[in-house]
């Protein structure tokens, strides 16, 4: 297998890069299944996937910014932004909608905030029903990430992503 990001050669079984540490495997907002991160679509249930942070992240200064080879066993302390993603009135909403309305509508939510967090630099670590839990640092630290997920948090989100 080989890393869509650094194109490095990652042994079977591995769900992160060795080298630049990207997620190999992305989940489906729709059916929770787990598919390859360069998948377009989920093998589960056919929903279009969103773009990945790796594809946020594989910009040209991105690309060109200081890389430091992993080491097998190494560690490293680094500083890593959380950012918490809520839909509010969800519960409220999910009572009068039928349940494939509230899908569709839970659908194009994480699909627009994998799309804004993506393009703010940050990675979609997991969904949790209407919420959305974000790093930003991580997989690779970059300056100011603090900074940005306090951006992408005040953001008019409505604006942000197209019907």
């Amino acid at each position: 297998m080989q890393c869509r990001s650094c194109k490095a050669d990652i042994p079977e079984g591995s769900k992160f890069c060795l080298e630049c540490g990207s997620a190999l495997f992305g989940r489906c907002p729709s059916c929770g299944k787990v598919n390859p991160a360069s998948a377009k679509f989920c093998l589960e249930c056919g929903h279009r996937l969103p773009a990945t942070a790796v594809d946020a992240a594989a910009t040209p200064t991105t690309d060109t910014a200081i890389r430091q080879p992993s080491q097998v066993g190494s560690a490293e302390r680094r500083q890593l932004t959380v950012m918490i993603c809520d839909l509010v009135g969800s519960t409220a909403l999910s009572a009068r909608l039928d349940p494939e309305d509230m899908r569709e509508i839970m659908s194009a939510y994480h699909h627009c905030c994998a799309e804004v967090i993506g393009r703010s630099g940050g990675f979609v670590a997991k969904y949790m029903g209407d919420g959305v839990l974000a790093y930003f640092g991580y997989p690779q630290a970059q300056e100011h990430d603090a900074e940005r997920a306090v951006r992408t948090g005040l953001v008019p989100w409505s604006r942000q992503c197209q019907s």
